[in-house]
C-alpha cells in the first residue's frame, strides 16, 4: 500500500507539472511507432507513456496522443530534482557504498555536503542526500515496446562471442537470424533484439549518412563493459572521441547508457582508461580505536604431532607447504615487531587454520573466537578456504586477505586477492607499452596457443610477425613491421632456442635504423641457459612484468639485515611477502579510516610488493600493483618508468 500511495502521489505531481506547460496532440498514422513519434517531437518515449498510458499496449491508427512540450518536460525535471533526505553515517560505511545505495555521483554528494572534502566521512555525520522522486514504474512498463538492436559481424567473430556479448543464447541468435544457421559471414547484419521493422527509422539504427561497415571494419576496437554511474559524456572524454562517434560505433547508446552494456571502443586507449591510484606512504600513527587483526595460517600442528613416522626435523625437510607457512609467518612476525616499534596499537590473534585444499577448521575458529568482530583477517592460504572464510564473515563486512593464492575465485565482495592475476600482469605490460606510444609486434611460437588467443582477444592493436613454413622466425617479415620515430616493442613468447636466437639477431641487426626493445610476458627458462647471451639481452633491454621487485633501498637492506639476525637465514620470497602483506594491512588499520576507505583512496609499496586494489565487478578486490622491469646495459635489473 505504501508503494501504491507513493506511485499515485508522483503521478499526480507529474500530471500537475505537465498541466503548467503546453501540450500538443498527434494523430497516429498506420505503421508508426512510439520511438518515431518521440523522435519527431524531440521527447522521450517515457514522457509520452506518462500522458498516454493506454499507448503501452500498442498504438492504433487514427488514435490521438498527447505530446508534452519542451517547457513541460523542463518543469518535470525541475520538480524531480529538488527533493532531499538525510542519512546518518554508520560504522564501516564508505562514500562509495553510500553513493551506490542512493544512486548518486561522488560529485553530487560532495556538492550537497561540502565538509566531506575537508573532514572526510565520519561515523555519526548527517549527510544531505539529493534524490529524484520521478516514478520509475512507467519506464519499466515502456520496455514492453522492445527496441531493435542490430550487430554487424566483425572479422573472426563467432556466434558464441556475439551471443555472450548481448547476453543471449546461440539458439536465440539463430532463431532471429535463420540465414546464419549454416555459417556466419563477415559484415552480416544480425538482428539481436526486437522485431525487424522495414523502412522505418529506429533509435538503434545508424543514420544513413554514416557508413556502418566503414566504422565496424576499423581493426583498432575492443569491447568495454560500462560501469555504474558512467555517462555518455564521461565515456567520450575517457576514450577521447566525440559522443556522436561513440554512438556511431554503438547505435544503441542513443537510448541511454546502462550499467553492464558492452560497447565497442578504440583499442588504443581502452587499456589505459582505469584511473591509477596514487601511491602513498601512510602516516605512522595509531588509530583512536584499537583495531583487531586475525591470522589464519596452516601450521597443521595436530597433523605434525600425530605423525609417528617422520620426526619434526624430517618433516621440515620434506614438507614444502609447511616451510612456506613458516617462512610467511616469520615475515609477518617481523612486520608485527615493526608496528610495535612505531607505537601502533593493534589486537593481533594467530590461529592454526588446519587446512588442506579441501578442508579447514576456519568455521570453528571463527565461531569460537568471534572473528566476526575483526577488522581484517589475513589467510587462509588455499583459495577454497579463503572463499569459505569470506562467506562466513561477509555479513559483518570483514575484509579477508588472500595472501598467497594465485587462483582468482573472487566471488565474495570482502575478498582481497593480494597476488595479481596472470592476465592482470600481462595487461600491465601492454598498458605500459601503449602509454609509451609503442609499435607492438608479437613473435609467438605456434605451440603457445593460449598466448596467441590472449593477444588476439585482448590486445587487438598488436601485429603478429608471420612465421616461416616450418614455424621459424622470418627476419624479413619482422623487419618489415618496424617503424621509425617510435619504439618497436617485440613481444617474444617461445621456449625454442633457435626462435629466440633468430629474434634477437634480427633485432640487433635493426638497432642502427630502428629503436627496438625485447619484451616477454612470462618467465622464460630458456633465456637463463648458456646458449643465450646475457649481454645481448641487456643490449635489447629485455623488459618483463613482475609482481615483485629486487629492492636494494636502505629500508629493504635493513629488513634483510634484521631478518637474518633473527632467523639466521636470508628472507625468501614467502618471508618477504609475509612482511609486506602484514605491514601494509597494519598501516592501513592504523589510519583514521576503515580498511575499505584506505583501499579506495590509495595504493602502497612495501619491501618487494605493491598493493593497488581495485573493485572487481560482482566480486571482491584484485591487486593490480605490478612492476615493469628491464635489464639495463650494465647488466642490472631496473624498474621501467
Amino acid at each position: 500500500m505504501k508503494y501504491i500511495f507513493a506511485f499515485i502521489i508522483t503521478i499526480l505531481l507529474n500530471s500537475s507539472v505537465f498541466a503548467q506547460g503546453k501540450t500538443i496532440t498527434h494523430k497516429v498514422q498506420k505503421g508508426e511507432t512510439i520511438t518515431q513519434i518521440a523522435q519527431k517531437y524531440n521527447v522521450s518515449a517515457n514522457a509520452i507513456y506518462q500522458l498516454n498510458p493506454d499507448a503501452q499496449t500498442g498504438l492504433k491508427p487514427n488514435s490521438v496522443l498527447i505530446i508534452p512540450s519542451a517547457t513541460a518536460l523542463k518543469a518535470v525535471v525541475a520538480a524531480t530534482e529538488n527533493k532531499v533526505i538525510t542519512h546518518e553515517v554508520l560504522a564501516k560505511e564508505t562514500l562509495y557504498g553510500i553513493e551506490k545505495k542512493f544512486n548518486i555521483s561522488d560529485e553530487v554528494l560532495k556538492q550537497a555536503n561540502p565538509f566531506l572534502e575537508q573532514d572526510g566521512l565520519q561515523i555519526g555525520q548527517k549527510l544531505t542526500i539529493p534524490v529524484k522522486v520521478a516514478v520509475k514504474t512507467p519506464i519499466v512498463k515502456s520496455e514492453k515496446v522492445e527496441r531493435v538492436v542490430y550487430h554487424y559481424v566483425l572479422p573472426k567473430e563467432t556466434k558464441y562471442s556475439i551471443a555472450k556479448q548481448y547476453g543471449i543464447t546461440i539458439q536465440e541468435l539463430e532463431l532471429k537470424n535463420p540465414e546464419v544457421v549454416a555459417n556466419l559471414p563477415e559484415g552480416f547484419k544480425l538482428l539481436i533484439k526486437g522485431k525487424e521493422v522495414p523502412n522505418t527509422a529506429s533509435a538503434v539504427e545508424v543514420k544513413k549518412e554514416t557508413p556502418v561497415l566503414d566504422i565496424i571494419k576499423k581493426p583498432a576496437t575492443t569491447n568495454y563493459t560500462i560501469k555504474a554511474k558512467e555517462t555518455l559524456y564521461g565515456l567520450s572524454k575517457m576514450f577521447e572521441i566525440s559522443q556522436s562517434e561513440l554512438i556511431a560505433m554503438n547505435p544503441f547508446l542513443a537510448d541511454g547508457v546502462v550499467e553492464g552494456m558492452v560497447i565497442k571502443v578504440p583499442v588504443t586507449v581502452a587499456k589505459t582508461i582505469e584511473v591509477k591510484k596514487e601511491y602513498v606512504e601512510f602516516a605512522k600513527k595509531s588509530s583512536s580505536n584499537k583495531k583487531k587483526l586475525a591470522f589464519l595460517l596452516p601450521f597443521n600442528i595436530a597433523r605434525i604431532e600425530g605423525d609417528t613416522i617422520n620426526s619434526t626435523a624430517m618433516r621440515l625437510k620434506k614438507d614444502k607447504f609447511l616451510n612456506m607457512t613458516l617462512d610467511f609467518y616469520a615475515g609477518a612476525l617481523m612486520a608485527i615487531d615493526s608496528a610495535k616499534a612505531l607505537g601502533l596499537k593493534l589486537d593481533i590473534s594467530i590461529f592454526d587454520s588446519q587446512e588442506t585444499k579441501n578442508s579447514s577448521a576456519v568455521a570453528t575458529i571463527i565461531e569460537d573466537n568471534k572473528l566476526q568482530d575483526s577488522d581484517v583477517v589475513i589467510g587462509p592460504f588455499y583459495q577454497s578456504n579463503v572463499e569459505k572464510t569470506a562467506e562466513l564473515l561477509i555479513v559483518n563486512q570483514v575484509p579477508v586477505i588472500s595472501p598467497l593464492s594465485k587462483d582468482q575465485g573472487v566471488s565474495y565482495k570482502n575478498i582481497f586477492q593480494s597476488i595479481p592475476s596472470a592476465d592482470a600482469v600481462k595487461n600491465a605490460m601492454f598498458s605500459f607499452m601503449r602509454a609509451k606510444n609503442g609499435n607492438m609486434i608479437a613473435v609467438v611460437d605456434n605451440k603457445k596457443g593460449s598466448i596467441i588467443k590472449y593477444i588476439q582477444e585482448n590486445q587487438k592493436d598488436v601485429k603478429f610477425s608471420v612465421l616461416t613454413a616450418n614455424g621459424g622466425v622470418s627476419a624479413e617479415n619482422l623487419k618489415s613491421l618496424f617503424v621509425k620515430d617510435r619504439i618497436n616493442y617485440v613481444v617474444m613468447e617461445t621456449g625454442n632456442t633457435q626462435m629466440i636466437k633468430a629474434t634477437i639477431n634480427t633485432m640487433l641487426g635493426a638497432m642502427a635504423a630502428f629503436n627496438v626493445q625485447l619484451v616477454i610476458l612470462e618467465p622464460n627458462e630458456t633465456l637463463d641457459t648458456a646458449e643465450i647471451s646475457m649481454v645481448n639481452l641487456a643490449k635489447l633491454k629485455l623488459m618483463y612484468p613482475s609482481v615483485s621487485r629486487e629492492n636494494e633501498s636502505p629500508e629493504a637492506l635493513l629488513f634483510i639485515k634484521e631478518y637474518k639476525k633473527k632467523n639466521k637465514v636470508a628472507p625468501n620470497d614467502f618471508a618477504t611477502r609475509g612482511f609486506d602483506v602484514t605491514f601494509d594491512t597494519m598501516m592501513r588499520l592504523s589510519q583514521d579510516k576503515n580498511f575499505y576507505e584506505t583501499i579506495e583512496n590509495a595504493a602502497t609499496e612495501q619491501v618487494d610488493n605493491k598493493f593497488e586494489y581495485y573493485k572487481i565487478e560482482n566480486g571482491g578486490y584484485a591487486n593490480k600493483g605490478i612492476y615493469i622491469l628491464y635489464y639495463d646495459t650494465d647488466l642490472t635489473i631496473k624498474e621501467a618508468k
